[in-house]
C-alpha cells in the first residue's frame, strides 16, 4: 500500500509474515501499528527516517483495523509506536510481540480507502 501522501505501508498476511516484516524487514525508525488487544496484521509505515504525516499514520491505522478481526466494527483502537520499541519475547509464538511507548488512534475500517491505497502490481 501507499499512503495518499506517498509513504509506503506494508501489511503482514499471517503470523510468520508479521514476524518477518516487523523484526527483519522494518527499520527501527519505521512506525509499527497493530489493533489493540485484537488479532490482526502487523502494519509498518515506512518512514525512511522522515517524520510521518498525520494522514499517513491515520491511513496506516485504518489498514491495521481493516486487516484485523475488528474489520466490521465502528471504532477500532490501533496502537502505534516506532519499530525500535517492538520486541519478541523469548520462545514466543510467531506474530507475538511486546511493545512500549505506544499511542492509540481510534479509526473506522474502510474498505474503499484500502482499495484506493493499494499499489497495483
Amino acid at each position: 500500500y501507499r499512503s495518499s501522501d506517498g509513504f509506503p505501508i506494508l501489511v503482514g498476511r499471517n503470523n510468520r509474515q508479521n514476524d518477518q516484516l516487523t523484526l527483519k524487514q522494518a527499520a527501527r525508525s519505521d512506525l509499527w501499528l497493530h489493533t489493540q488487544n485484537i488479532p490482526g496484521s502487523h502494519v509498518i509505515l515506512v518512514t525512511d527516517g522522515a517524520e510521518p504525516s498525520e494522514t499517513a499514520v491515520r491511513e496506516a491505522a485504518i489498514l491495521a483495523a481493516y486487516h484485523s478481526k475488528a474489520r466490521d466494527s465502528a471504532q477500532v483502537p490501533v496502537d502505534y509506536t516506532f519499530v525500535r520499541y517492538v520486541k519478541k519475547p523469548g520462545g514466543a509464538k510467531p506474530g507475538k510481540v511486546i511493545f512500549t511507548n505506544q499511542q492509540t488512534l481510534y479509526v473506522k475500517p474502510d474498505a474503499d480507502l484500502c482499495a484506493r491505497l493499494e499499489v497495483k502490481r
